[in-house]
């Protein structure tokens, strides 16, 4: 068995683009702007990006791709780290450089040991998960021991940035009747 992973060319565009960022403002207010085009694609309403710390290019854009693959780990962050890896060749991004990730949605219990794995330094999320579950979502157990943990490793953390407007995509989403994949 073979599987393979078409990365939809909306979504590619975001990294052929070569955008450079200079605030964690600008990187949150793209990964809004995928979740948004996710839902137009339909998809998930989760987008995430990572970025070069130093420079702020972005290096990777990812969207849930969870119904239209029939894969349940397709989430938006899993995607922008598995871009991102092929991108830079290597299976840790740390071995490479720092890299942060953004992701309009709080990350899930398996996209929190995605993150560990992956070598970002630094995770930025807006909408909470609590809205996510509003929504219809399960994001798993995730506490805040499993965030200190991640600070324990040196990733730096920071929620709730531009929170209002993540927040509106999960509406749109249910509003549209979106498929609520684990409920």
């Amino acid at each position: 068995m073979k599987i393979v992973i078409d990365i939809p060319g909306w979504l590619e565009e975001y990294t052929r683009l070569n955008r450079v960022f200079n605030s964690d403002e600008e990187k949150m207010l793209m990964a809004i702007e995928i979740a948004r085009k996710s839902i137009e694609n339909g998809g998930g309403p989760f987008g995430a990006v990572i970025t070069n710390a130093k420079t702020g290019e972005v290096i990777s854009a990812g969207a849930n791709l969870v119904v239209r693959d029939n894969l349940s780990i397709l989430h938006a962050e899993i995607v922008a780290i598995m871009m991102a890896q092929k991108r830079v060749g290597s299976y840790s991004l740390a071995k490479i450089g720092e890299f942060e990730l953004f992701s309009s949605s709080e990350p899930c219990a398996m996209c929190l040991g995605a993150i560990l794995w992956s070598g970002v330094k630094k995770v930025v999320w807006s909408a909470s998960s609590k809205t996510a579950r509003k929504v219809g979502f399960d994001e798993g157990p995730v506490y805040e021991k499993s965030w200190n943990y991640l600070k324990s490793k040196g990733i730096e953390i920071k929620s709730g940035l531009k929170q209002k407007e993540a927040e509106a995509n999960l509406y749109l989403y249910k509003e549209k009747n979106g498929v609520i994949y684990n409920p």
